[in-house]
């Protein structure tokens, strides 16, 4: 079975996340099961906000470009200000 690309990349991206809240990541999953990719893509990026969780600046690179092929770049505009690299 093949899967659309942005499920893979948002599965993907999942596993990449400092999200650690198991309801979030079942939340997301459950969006990708059911096709609801853009759902999922802004329930991740919006709990990584709302938890003032820190990303790299290559995970953001990533974020941001999937987010230009799936027209939601403001979405991760807002994740700008939680990019900490060492």
């Amino acid at each position: 079975m093949q899967y659309p690309p942005y499920r893979t990349a948002i599965e993907e991206l999942l596993e990449d996340s400092p999200i650690t809240r198991e309801d979030v990541i079942k939340n997301v999953r459950e969006f990708l099961i059911v096709g609801e990719y853009g759902l999922a893509f802004d329930t991740m990026c919006s709990w990584i906000y709302e938890d003032d969780l820190v990303i790299s600046s290559s995970y953001h690179g990533r974020l941001r470009e999937l987010a230009e092929d799936m027209d939601a770049v403001e979405v991760v505009e807002n994740l700008q200000e939680h990019i900490h690299d060492e």
